[in-house]
């Protein structure tokens, strides 16, 4: 049972993996490339910037956005550290855990 499940299984796999080749080489003629822009006609200051940014390179907004997430979590975080404590929240010390 367990055997016919997989082969099932990889037989849907296969399926789902080549039923998109079968469709655009049934469609005849070339296929163009997808171009991917973000519209910056309605962005001003660094909105603009940031979507300009993206329109023309895809790796500096990659590695931009992995740099700067992280770096926003941390000064979240840290305002969010000094905010419990400056209302009386004490998250360092690990004293009565509630038993």
């Amino acid at each position: 049972m367990k055997a016919r499940l997989y082969k099932l299984f990889t037989w849907c796999m296969a399926l789902c993996l080549m039923l998109p080749g079968y469709a655009l080489a049934a469609g005849g003629g070339k296929i163009e490339n997808v171009v991917i822009v973000a519209d910056t006609r309605k962005f001003s200051g660094w909105e603009a910037w940031w979507t300009n940014l993206y329109n023309e390179s895809h790796l500096y907004f990659a590695l931009l956005t992995m740099a700067l997430i992280p770096t926003i979590g941390v000064l979240f975080g840290m305002f969010a550290d000094f905010l419990m404590g400056f209302i009386g929240i004490d998250l360092k010390s690990r004293g009565s855990v509630g038993h």
